[in-house]
């Protein structure tokens, strides 16, 4: 299939094969297969005070205004969540519903970053870490 353009839903029960350059804007269900070039980029939260890191948004940037407590539930086998803090108004302290690195992630600058993934066995499972302390 050359220089071909899609709008509206594709569906494939076979798949496609070879080369897509461009944007890709939507939803992918399936594996895709091969080389990325280019960057990932998922919706953000906009996080301030206390409450609920979301399990639909790639990213969460808290500002903090005060000894704030976060909360995580558990996610699906596989999902990745970043969280960020952007505004240092106090600490932040995450407790994950199940963490398998500990019990809970405070924030205490801003810059403070963590990258999570969640494996159904253990919990959320810490796969990066800028200067938030894990306890």
């Amino acid at each position: 299939m050359a220089n071909t353009t899609f709008t509206g839903p594709v569906n494939s029960n076979n798949g496609f094969v070879g080369a897509v350059t461009g944007n890709v804007t939507g939803n992918v269900t399936g594996n895709v297969t091969g080389a990325l070039t280019g960057a990932i980029t998922g919706s953000i939260q906009a996080l301030s005070g206390a409450g609920a890191v979301n399990l639909t948004s790639l990213i969460t940037e808290i500002t903090t205004t005060g000894a704030d407590a976060l909360t995580l539930a558990n996610g699906t086998a596989g999902q990745i969540k970043i969280i960020t803090m952007v505004v240092d108004g106090g600490d932040g302290t995450l407790t994950p519903t199940t963490f398998a690195n500990g019990s809970t992630i405070t924030f205490n600058d801003a810059g403070d970053s963590v990258m999570l993934v969640y494996n159904s066995t253990v919990g959320w499972a810490l796969v990066a870490n800028t200067g938030a302390t894990v306890a």
